[in-house]
């Protein structure tokens, strides 16, 4: 890591964990090269349309309990 970006950790683990947090967004937004409005727009569909099938109750789900013990089964 550059001399610079140590500097700037040292100075910046001296801000607030609002300040931090805001910082962190900002870095972490500014990686994206370049956002596809159609895949943006799609999520937002998806988002929309299982929303209204959880209000619905139409939503097919399981227990989170289930889904993470069967995570937690395939993955240790």
């Amino acid at each position: 890591m550059s001399e610079t970006a140590e500097k700037l950790k040292l100075e910046l683990s001296q801000l607030s964990a609002k300040e931090r947090a805001e910082i962190a967004y900002f870095l972490i937004h500014s990686l994206d090269e370049g956002i596809d409005d159609r895949v943006e727009t799609a999520w937002d569909e998806e988002s929309t349309q299982r929303l209204e099938d959880i209000n619905r109750k139409t939503a097919i789900g399981e227990p989170s309990f289930q889904v993470f013990s069967e995570l937690r089964e395939k993955y240790s």
